[in-house]
């Protein structure tokens, strides 16, 4: 439990940024932060670098960010996996296996991303923005896939957190959003896959032209 929590607390602190991609941490030092023993916090180091956050570096691990190669190819499988959660989902919306409940759910943290993104509240924005894709991959109901999209998109948070910031991007993203609820809402299992594998691609190329902050 303690490991548990320790590396769901440390996962955190990776993705939004505290500790950076770089940055070289140690049990000692990560153990303070967390107020918890070493022992747990080596274990949550590992199961880290398991998913490809950190390596070790010493007596300790440091934050990694994907080379551009690498984020190419992670951007290439968060569209395959994407696009295939999003046919499933529609799938399951035309034979009426969601519930109108999880759709409503689904609507409201478009709703609510769009409206971050577009005041320009990025640190609220791009965990709304991942939810948004997640909750669809809870609604296609595979596991395998959501676990799979999961370690692609902490290896892509890591590496890159302002894929939104832009301000072109911000109406063009809340429309690709709202294109894809509406393909998924109507049960279009080939649009929704397209739309989806369009958006993440989308992505990233800017955030290739971009650059990594």
């Amino acid at each position: 439990m303690q490991t548990d929590l320790a590396c769901s607390r440390l996962r955190e602190l990776i993705l939004d940024g505290v500790y950076p991609p770089g940055s070289r941490l140690t049990e000692t030092e990560v153990a303070a932060t967390l107020h918890t023993s070493r022992t747990p916090v080596r274990e949550a180091l590992r199961a880290l670098a398991a998913d490809g956050l950190v390596r070790p570096a010493g007596r300790g691990v440091v934050v990694v960010a994907l080379e551009e190669g690498d984020l190419d190819e992670a951007y290439q499988v968060r569209a395959a996996l994407e696009a295939l959660t999003a046919e499933l989902a529609a799938v399951r919306q035309r034979e009426g296996r969601i519930a109108p409940a999880d759709l409503r759910e689904l609507h409201d943290v478009a709703a609510r991303t769009a409206t971050a993104t577009a005041e320009g509240r990025l640190t609220d924005a791009v965990p709304l923005n991942r939810r948004f894709h997640r909750t669809i991959a809870e609604l296609a109901a595979n596991a395998l896939a959501l676990r799979t999209l999961e370690r692609v998109w902490d290896q892509i948070q890591v590496s890159t957190l302002r894929s939104l910031a832009p301000p072109a991007r911000h109406a063009h993203v809340s429309a690709q959003h709202e294109d894809l609820l509406a393909a998924i809402t109507g049960g279009r299992p080939e649009e929704a896959a397209a739309i989806a594998r369009a958006h993440v691609l989308d992505t990233r190329v800017t955030t290739m032209k971009e650059g990594r902050p």
